[in-house]
């Protein structure tokens, strides 16, 4: 991956660089082919299609699915939360979400909830952003028919006890949809062994794909109404949308030049392996931790170093607002990071930090490295001093 001067620190938001085989990737497709996926017999579809394909088997390999038609594309990680969102609700029932929910999550819900068709009820989390299964074995209900919760929080970066959740959901018989945003390609995920009934994530993120692209895994037996009809290629003598997956959620033109590219992303994550990554994001991300406490006026949030935390880091610095901070430090320093609530104001309300403009967000990718994170360090010091 190419460098430069930007000290690129807002992998949480999307991934910068990319490898360059993605960029390569869907110059190709530009160049070379440009045919639609599953609407020609010529060579250039097919090609095509045999690509696009891969992709859907590298991603279900990635996450342990049984089957590649389990993996619907879609375009963005907020398309694939609300398919199953609104796909999968039954009016008249209760659902169960978290307070650690990015808006993607909470304004589905709130729609939903606004419009009389479901009631749902918001657990709390701890200091660090951390959700107790035991809150939401609590809040569960006659009528309750699933509960959503992000592997980890997009602020915090604690990661959740999705399995014993799962299991939760599994023995009062609901389902499980979890919002992978932030640790799908970056933290090792297997959905059979956590028991994830649906998974939804952006392909931009930890797959290292271009904008535009997302993914959603469904248990084949899930009946779920597709939010969009149209064609798909198949079965072209039916006016009614095809039952078989994954044609049955992929009407209309599917974004080929971003899938080329997702592929590639996907296959350098198998190449270097997620639990390479993994361990290299764990390493910096203590480094960083490390670092960050040792200077007066800096505040962090979020659980301590190791296994139970993405590499994401929020922070307030004593004297700046968080937007002013960011804006020193990428015009002196050229340090990116995100400022400002991070589309979760629950998570910021738990915080504490809602009135005071949020925090600033320093996340890591499988691009960083520790000159960056040294570099960054000390631009926050010079900063807060």
């Amino acid at each position: 991956m190419q460098q430069s001067d930007r000290i690129y620190l807002d992998h949480a938001a999307t991934s910068w660089p990319k490898p360059e085989a993605v960029y390569a990737a869907v110059d190709r497709y530009q160049r070379e082919l440009g045919a639609p996926a599953g609407r020609g017999v010529y060579a250039e579809a097919l090609a095509v299609h045999d690509r696009v394909e891969q992709a859907r088997t590298g991603i279900a390999r990635l996450i342990g699915a049984r089957d590649p038609r389990q993996v619907i594309f879609c375009y963005s990680g907020t398309d694939a939360l609300n398919q199953a969102i609104l796909g999968a609700v039954r009016d008249g029932t209760h659902l169960i979400t978290t307070a650690v929910e990015h808006n993607s999550v909470l304004r589905p819900l709130r729609a939903l909830e606004d419009a009389g068709r479901i009631a749902v009820t918001r657990v709390g989390c701890d200091a660090q952003g951390c959700v107790d299964p035991a809150d939401i074995e609590q809040a569960w209900l006659a009528n309750t028919q699933w509960v959503v919760v992000t592997h980890a929080s997009n602020v915090t970066g604690a990661i959740q006890p999705i399995h014993e959740i799962a299991r939760i959901a599994h023995r009062r018989g609901g389902l499980l949809l979890v919002d992978a945003a932030q640790t799908l390609g970056e933290v090792p995920l297997n959905v059979a062994e956590l028991e994830i009934d649906l998974l939804a994530a952006p392909g931009h993120k930890g797959l290292l794909g271009p904008l535009g692209t997302g993914v959603l895994y469904l248990r084949p037996e899930l009946a779920l109404e597709p939010l969009r009809r149209g064609g798909t290629g198949s079965r072209s003598q039916l006016n009614r949308q095809p039952d078989e997956l994954p044609d049955r959620f992929e009407a209309g033109n599917l974004n080929v030049p971003g899938i080329f590219g997702l592929a590639a992303g996907v296959t350098y994550l198998h190449q270097r392996t997620v639990e390479r990554i993994r361990a290299d994001s764990i390493a910096l991300t203590t480094r960083l931790l490390t670092a960050l406490a040792g200077i007066k006026g800096v505040r962090l949030y979020g659980p301590p170093p190791g296994t139970r935390r993405a590499g994401i880091v929020s922070m307030t610095v004593e004297g700046y607002d968080p937007q002013e901070l960011a804006v020193l430090l990428d015009t002196v320093y050229r340090v990116q990071a995100r400022p400002g609530l991070h589309c979760a104001p629950l998570m910021h309300a738990a915080l504490g930090t809602l009135e005071h403009g949020g925090t600033l967000r320093l996340s890591l990718g499988c691009a960083t490295t520790a000159a960056e994170v040294d570099a960054a360090v000390a631009a926050i010091a010079a900063a807060a001093g």
